[in-house]
């Protein structure tokens, strides 16, 4: 793999941690009733690359799962960023 790939590969993986951790301190927050992360903020992490992790997330502590808005972006996103990572990939050798 060549320098593209790998600062593509460090981004994803970065984000999706963010986005994975942020979806957890927002349930937390939840359950506590304390102040929480916005809606917008969570769905512009998904946007920017974070669906795997707004998705593993939404699974594994069944958070935001009631809001389509969350499901609909996260999934769709998943697809395009993964086509844009196998572009990556394929053709920017």
């Amino acid at each position: 793999m060549d320098t593209i790939t790998y600062y593509v590969f460090y981004y994803y993986i970065l984000v999706n941690i963010i986005t994975f951790i942020l979806y957890l301190v927002d349930k937390l927050k939840a359950i506590k009733g304390k102040y929480r992360i916005s809606e917008k903020t969570l769905i512009v992490l998904s946007i920017i690359g974070g669906s795997l992790g707004a998705l593993l997330s939404m699974k594994i502590f069944r958070h935001k799962t009631r809001k389509s808005i969350f499901i609909i972006t996260a999934y769709l996103m998943c697809l395009l960023h993964t086509a844009f990572i196998l572009y990556v990939v394929l053709y920017l050798k």
